[in-house]
């Protein structure tokens, strides 16, 4: 039986009768996957950090403190995000299993541990959920989030409804790109991307990628979701800007001819970072899992050299430990 896509809509350009698209060529041809692994094992790649991995947990982990009142983000590693805005609590891409794969046996492990426990969150309204890869979805993790909070709403992109419902979750709501909902005072919008889903071998691109704005009355936060670099991007904090914090993958672009139909690398996340106006930001889609050729600690040093070469507002992008948290900036009332 042939599948076929019951969200279509011919008048969309990243909608196809089987499915979902890019609006740009990957630019991905047959044989790359098997040259690209092929040339991973002959290189004996990925090396560990300097220092080997104990230094890289001293240096960039810690355990996350959940505290305060103010609007904030906590990083908790890879894409995973606390965000609390107006007292509404929201979980991003949350994994925090051992390994981003369908088996607990095999697949990408955790170099860092989690650095938040579902028994430490007193209070969870939503989840988001930028796209099915494993490293972003995780059924165990959703099933004991949903578990503890059983009213807990998920925003996921089109296609994902019914992998929540069967995994128990109550409360789910499916947007397209550019498409919002409101949701207890916030108002929560699906951004386009760059980038592919597939959790089996028959699944491919038929649920859709997307990233989040999520607004205030008094602050906007934009999570690129896991995305290629596109000048397109451009129109999100055009349409749906200006923000007061951004959140940009700079990990798993090694190398760069393979990765970067899908990943952004340290110098596009501060090219994306400039298009957006500087505002406050950090890095994220690293220090967790090893899913290309670069070391864990690649992305610090070539966005710590990139920053250096910026100038100009250098200051408002932050490079966070995993499991530290970035406040918003405070606004001045006229």
């Amino acid at each position: 039986m042939v599948w076929k896509n019951p969200w279509y809509n011919p008048d969309l350009p990243h909608h196809s009768p089987d499915g979902f698209r890019n609006l740009s060529d990957t630019g991905h041809q047959p044989g790359d996957v098997e040259r690209w692994r092929k040339e991973r094992r002959a290189a004996g790649l990925p090396l560990a950090p300097q220092g080997g991995y104990p230094a890289f947990i001293d240096t960039w982990w810690q355990r996350a403190v959940i505290s305060g009142e103010d609007d904030r983000v906590w990083w908790l590693g890879h894409t995973s995000m606390l965000l609390r805005l107006d007292g509404i609590s929201l979980l991003i891409d949350p994994v925090f299993s051992h390994r981003a794969s369908p088996v607990s046996f095999s697949g990408p492990q955790r170099k860092t541990p989690p650095s938040l426990n579902v028994s430490d969150l007193s209070a969870l309204d939503a989840i988001l959920i930028s796209h099915n890869h494993y490293d972003h979805l995780d059924k165990r993790t959703i099933r004991a989030l949903v578990k503890r909070f059983p009213d807990v709403t998920l925003f996921v992109p089109l296609g994902l409804g019914d992998w929540c419902r069967r995994r128990g979750v109550r409360h789910v709501i499916e947007l397209d790109w550019w498409e919002e909902r409101e949701f207890r005072g916030l108002t929560l919008s699906a951004t386009p991307a760059q980038h592919w889903s597939m959790r089996t071998p028959w699944d491919r691109n038929r649920s859709l990628w997307c990233g989040w704005v999520v607004a205030s009355s008094a602050q906007r936060f934009w999570f690129t979701g896991d995305t290629g670099f596109t000048p397109t991007l451009a129109e999100i904090p055009r349409r749906l800007g200006p923000f007061d914090m951004v959140a940009l993958p700079a990990g798993a672009y090694a190398p760069r001819w393979f990765m970067a139909s899908h990943h952004m690398d340290p110098q596009q996340a501060i090219q994306l970072w400039k298009m957006a106006g500087e505002p406050l930001a950090f890095p994220v889609h690293w220090g967790v899992f090893e899913l290309a050729d670069e070391a864990l600690d690649d992305p610090v040093r070539e966005l710590r050299h990139e920053l250096n070469e910026a100038g100009g507002k250098g200051d408002n992008f932050h490079i966070l430990k995993i499991g530290q948290y970035l406040s918003f900036p405070a606004k001045i009332s006229s």
